[in-house]
């Protein structure tokens, strides 16, 4: 076949300026050597120009994050298997440092700490990437905490709240309910301009997978991002987890948004930092952990702040968990966190296993931000709620001892085991804030005093859709303003009074 000349002339100069155009010259690139690799570290030399935090690759083409720089050698910390480089391997500088995807891209995912999918939807289209480590907000560009964020947990919104920006700390033994405090919390932002990031650092599969089943149930998923770090997984992940879910966070934050994370449990991401530091040879420190570990979770939970007008008014709010043994909080790891957030939410083995739930210990559990931010018409029925509560508590103490007890004594316990009904909530069942607000109102005027204790249950199930019926408009006023008027007060009272008469049984 005859190639007309006017095409064989047009692909020549074609390929004449590929060619003019193309950058031809030596390249330069930093090359090291594998000294030792074992249990997810590795010993580098040669890398001479090698930055604490900068991504390096294995002949085999896994990544490292380099942790330690010694004089001679660096310590780098593996994530991924890493199960064929061996010693003598080539290692090459990347030049940069870790980032993870961000975006809209995330939202209904479940994907591990570099962003790879883990939930077979398919790969994930993320346009912008994100440093993992980046500097907490500057006292400058940070505003007040006035905001208020409604976990739908009424002890907690009622005595603990919590507001837009605060960093709350989540404490309590093994299987008290952590977890399920984090997540009703996700699942109460279903309806709210609130995008929710959970953190698996170092559960187990089942664990995590009954979390985001729930969530996926009851919650809004397409509005929620799942950074899985499991017990499987490199020592590298999970060290990583934290960081990369506090990225994903801030950039929701940074474009004026509000998220909240929850970072469950940063007691094993303690232990996977130890387990690193003394694998790459950091001298230890109390409870053998190396000294730098106050220092690794206050910079991630700084990164936890409401932004000032002028960056946007947007919100990152941290839900931090830590597990105590036998409910000592003066351990190493608990007492370091409750020093670096805003207030703990403590949860008490002894008021789990009594079928209180959630198994709160009210007078060990504050919140050192959220009292300002609470709604106005929940503050106005809550006001004497702590306090009539902590009388109660003492109170039933001493009447166990078998005493006669005066009427007025009397009275005051019976008010109390009502109270302690009303804050009595199941799991994956939040409480939107007219709910909350009728039941405290409720409690504050003294309507369920009459009704018998079994019968509690009958009150507050079903209570949000019953009232949609009898006091809807007030209850929507309360809902979406945030205030009780005396109006909306007397229409609630009197639809709160006619369903306690109900359960009232009649006079013999």
């Amino acid at each position: 076949m005859t190639v007309p000349s006017d095409a064989l002339r047009d692909w020549a100069s074609d390929a004449v300026a590929r060619v003019a155009a193309a950058q031809i010259g030596p390249v330069a690139e930093t090359l090291g050597r594998v000294e030792d690799a074992a249990d997810g570290v590795v010993r580098v030399s040669g890398l001479a120009d090698l930055r604490a935090g900068e991504m390096v690759r294995f002949a085999d083409g896994s990544f490292g994050l380099a942790r330690i720089l010694d004089q001679h050698s660096v310590g780098c910390v593996l994530l991924d298997e890493g199960a064929h480089i061996d010693a003598g391997q080539v290692v090459h500088g990347t030049g940069d440092v870790l980032r993870v995807p961000v975006g809209g891209a995330l939202l209904g995912r479940v994907v591990d700490p570099l962003g790879r999918p883990l939930d077979g939807l398919g790969p994930l289209e993320a346009s912008d990437r994100a440093p993992i480590e980046r500097g907490a907000p500057p006292i400058i560009d940070r505003d007040l905490v006035t905001e208020p964020l409604q976990t739908g947990i009424l002890l907690v919104d009622a005595m603990i709240p919590l507001g837009r920006g605060q960093r709350e700390l989540i404490l309590g033994d093994r299987q008290t309910g952590k977890t399920a405090i984090g997540v009703d919390a996700i699942i109460n932002q279903r309806d709210s301009d609130v995008v929710c990031i959970y953190v698996a650092i170092g559960q187990k599969s089942s664990s995590v997978r009954q979390a985001i089943e729930a969530v996926r149930a009851h919650g809004n998923p397409q509005r929620c991002i799942f950074v899985v770090a499991g017990a499987s997984t490199s020592p590298g992940l999970q060290w990583l987890a934290p960081f990369a879910g506090m990225t994903m966070a801030e950039h929701v934050r940074d474009a004026g948004g509000h998220a909240l994370i929850v970072l469950d449990d940063l007691t094993k991401h303690a232990a996977t930092h130890r387990e690193i530091s003394l694998l790459l040879r950091q001298p230890p420190g109390r409870e053998a952990y190396p000294g730098d570990i106050f220092h690794l979770h206050a910079r991630l939970l700084e990164r936890a702040a409401k932004l000032c007008a002028a960056k946007g008014g947007g919100s990152l709010t941290a839900l931090p968990i830590a597990e105590t043994e036998a409910g000592n909080l003066s351990a190493y790891i608990p007492t370091n966190l409750i020093s670096i957030t805003d207030g703990q939410v403590v949860l008490d083995t002894r008021l789990f296993h009594e079928g209180r739930r959630p198994a709160v210990d009210t007078g060990r559990s504050v919140s050192r931000v959220g009292g300002k931010t609470q709604a106005p018409a929940l503050r106005g029925v809550a006001e004497t709620l702590r306090l009539a509560y902590a009388q109660f508590e003492e109170l039933e103490i001493f009447s166990r001892f078998g005493a006669t007890t005066e009427p007025r004594t009397r009275a005051k316990l019976e008010h109390g085991r009502r109270i302690r009904e009303v804050l009595r909530q199941g799991r994956h069942a939040p409480r939107d804030l007219g709910v909350e607000v009728a039941l405290l109102l409720a409690v504050d005027e003294g309507l369920l005093d009459p009704v018998p204790l079994p019968r509690m249950r009958d009150f507050t199930d079903g209570l949000g859709p019953w009232l949609s019926g009898e006091a809807g408009d007030a209850l929507a006023r309360v809902r979406d303003s945030g205030h009780l008027t005396a109006d909306d007060r007397a229409s609630l009272r009197e639809a709160l009074a006619r369903r306690a008469a109900g359960l009232v049984p009649a006079a013999p």
